[in-house]
């Protein structure tokens, strides 16, 4: 039996839990799985691109698990009734291919890529960062609003998006959050001004210029997420230069990150070197730090390990026929006869 987890079941696990306790131990499990760097079979995701969007597949596996994506980013879906980001997951046993987990993985993106956007932070950010810009209030910003203010401090936050309707969207949910000062700009250059870390989150697939260097203050973090495939952008090439750039998976993010507007042998460093100790993070306080986000298949691989965990944990979800079983494995023609056909077949005979 493979365990299902749909979207309401996934919501009413993040619910039960809390939606910044479920982030929590998210961070917590996407570090420990970056820390495990080299026991994972890695590989970068294959995308088709298509003139509306990309459909891309995200697999990753250790010695004992084995784990893949699928994800869609279609800019235009909205306009549709669809959302932009549209995933779900499988886990599986390596020793036997059997999958454990078939899973949601929409909402669960959002959480992850918060999650990781806060593990990278904490190792690049300043210490007692309190400020923060959002660029881009879509469908991702509650969560990276949420997943900064919890885990990492952050009080006061200036959000900005062309459309003012996600901005109102957004200033709505944070309302609710005790302790979250929400300050709407009238543009990029307003928002960032004072900020100790700037996230850019935006969705169009085009060679944009979010963040231009006039803009950026020595010591800022940048936590870019929106430039995520081949000809989607976010910061203008001279930002990266100036600053220490770290990635998730060096061929995937050359390909699809921001500094794919750099050239090939731009120097970057590895997020799970700065978290195993292996490389510097923010080598000073004045130093401009970039991570460059594009999602990697291990983060989804800690998130569908870490769902599977709480499902099996508090009984959310439901067991599921995916694959045939029964006391024959070698016999797979009866499920397309079934007992009535057996019958049939015998008469004939």
């Amino acid at each position: 039996m493979t365990r299902f987890i749909d979207v309401p079941a996934l919501s009413q696990l993040v619910q039960m839990l809390g939606p910044a306790a479920f982030l929590a131990e998210l961070a917590d499990t996407i570090h420990a799985d970056f820390l495990r760097w080299e026991d994972f079979d890695k590989t970068a995701r294959v995308a088709s691109h298509s003139p509306t969007g990309v459909i891309e597949l995200m697999p990753v596996a250790d010695a004992q698990r084995y784990a893949f994506k699928y994800v869609n980013g279609h800019p235009g879906n909205p306009a549709r009734g669809l959302p932009t980001v549209m995933a779900f997951g499988v886990l599986a046993d390596v020793a036997t291919g059997r999958p454990l987990l078939l899973s949601e993985l929409t909402l669960t993106t959002a959480l992850r890529t918060a999650a990781t956007s806060v593990v990278a932070a904490r190792a690049l950010a300043r210490p007692g960062a309190r400020r923060m810009a959002l660029i881009g209030n879509g469908a991702q910003s509650e969560f990276q609003a949420l997943a900064f203010h919890a885990l990492m401090g952050i009080s006061e936050l200036a959000v900005y998006d062309v459309d003012p309707a996600a901005t109102d969207k957004l200033v709505r949910h944070l309302a609710a959050w005790p302790g979250l000062r929400v300050q709407r700009a009238g543009s990029t250059a307003e928002a960032v001004a004072g900020a100790d870390i700037v996230t850019t989150v935006t969705a169009d697939k085009t060679r944009a210029t979010i963040l231009t260097p006039e803009m950026i203050a020595p010591g800022m973090h940048i936590n870019a997420v929106g430039g995520d495939c081949p000809g989607k952008t976010e910061l203008h090439p001279d930002v990266l230069r100036a600053a220490r750039v770290v990635v998730e998976y060096p061929p995937q993010t050359r390909v699809e990150g921001d500094i794919q507007q750099l050239e090939a042998d731009f120097p970057v460093v590895d997020l799970w070197r700065v978290l195993a100790g292996n490389a510097t993070g923010r080598q000073h306080a004045a130093q401009v730090t970039v991570f460059d986000s594009v999602g990697f298949a291990l983060e989804d691989f800690a998130a569908l390990r870490l769902v599977h965990r709480l499902a099996l944990a508090h009984g959310i979800g439901r067991e599921v026929d995916l694959v045939p079983s029964g006391d024959d494995p070698k016999d797979l023609f009866r499920f397309a006869v079934g007992d009535t056909g057996r019958t049939a077949l015998r008469r004939v005979a």
